[in-house]
């Protein structure tokens, strides 16, 4: 029996770090091992189960991929505000999760590992059922990687800004071609265990009950 309690503290408080990331503290390569072979239990589409996980500790590679990162930013930044209402949890959570994505950039290339989810194949001219397919086979072990390694106190957040320089990151590190890069993920132990669920809209007000618009 999963004990349910425990296993719904950890879906609803593994939240971005970027603040939080310990800089000075090397994270094992056997933990990092471990989490991606749960990871690696993830379902995938036909189980075809064509991805890889890139592991980044190399320092320079490192500042090289905070370097993307950095270029990215500058767009991400000046993005028109998506117009939150003030009574939306998303108006008030904004100005902060703007702070930590620049806080981030500033220290990116200090963080001790950088995992890249890769899955096999390009998708770009497929139709939304091949996408779907496509990125529904590495989304889930990316996300049973940063839970395994929340478990394992180690922080984590889900970025993908450096795809903006896709093909230059894929040369740094040698990806082929033919594989589609799905994020980076910043990886290092935090600091403190205040964890906490994040506010969000209740889900009576994004459920469509048999039909769009109908609400539980």
């Amino acid at each position: 029996m999963i004990d349910r309690a425990a296993a719904d503290r950890l879906l609803t408080t593994t939240r971005s770090v970027r603040r939080r990331l310990d800089l000075t503290r090397p994270v094992p390569r056997e933990l990092v091992l471990e989490c991606i072979d749960i990871a690696l239990q993830a379902p995938s589409a036909s189980n075809m189960q064509g991805w890889s996980f890139v592991v980044v500790t190399d320092a320079e590679k490192r500042r090289a991929l905070a370097e993307l990162y950095a270029r990215a930013i500058t767009i991400y930044t000046s993005l028109p505000d998506p117009g939150y209402d003030p009574d939306d949890p998303r108006y008030a959570a904004r100005p902060r999760v703007m702070d930590s994505a620049l806080y981030l950039c500033d220290h990116l290339h200090e963080v001790p590992v950088h995992v890249i989810p890769c899955v096999e194949g390009r998708f770009e001219e497929a139709g939304v059922l091949a996408q779907a397919s496509f990125y529904g086979s590495i989304l889930p072990a990316a996300w049973s990687f940063m839970l395994a390694a929340r478990a394992r106190g180690l922080g984590t957040s889900w970025t993908t800004l450096h795809l903006m320089h896709e093909a230059e990151a894929a040369e740094l590190l040698g990806i082929p071609a033919g594989v589609t890069q799905a994020a980076l993920l910043p990886v290092a132990y935090y600091t403190g265990d205040d964890f906490k669920p994040a506010s969000r809209l209740p889900a009576r007000e994004v459920t469509h009950w048999d039909t769009w618009g109908e609400r539980p």
